[in-house]
């Protein structure tokens, strides 16, 4: 289901089993991408995908010395920002798909 939340700080975000959007119409690939996050969630609960999430942000803040740079080399968003464009990738993703983006050899 998706929500508009007019004073959101980001275009979409996904908190299960919502999508979040600061704008009425939105983009399908944005949609797409944060359905792909549902998924996540899904797979790992969301306290585990949060913690991890969060996790994972810090290590990349501390490698990558940059917040965009930190945002965009979670694996998560990798994933997410790999497929997003792919509109049927949510029925064919494999389940943890985001794992394999876990290695850092093509950051952002």
């Amino acid at each position: 289901m998706i929500i508009r939340v007019s004073f959101l700080w980001v275009d979409g975000m996904a908190l299960w089993p919502f999508v979040l959007v600061k704008e009425a119409v939105t983009d399908p690939f944005l949609i797409n991408h944060e359905r792909i996050h549902l998924r996540q969630q899904l797979e790992l609960g969301l306290v585990l995908f949060y913690v991890w999430y969060f996790g994972e942000y810090l290590i990349r803040r501390l490698q990558y010395k940059n917040h965009y740079r930190a945002y965009r080399n979670i694996s998560f968003e990798r994933e997410a920002f790999a497929h997003d464009h792919n509109l049927s990738y949510r029925q064919q993703r494999p389940w943890f798909g985001f794992v394999r983006y876990l290695r850092t050899e093509k950051p952002y």
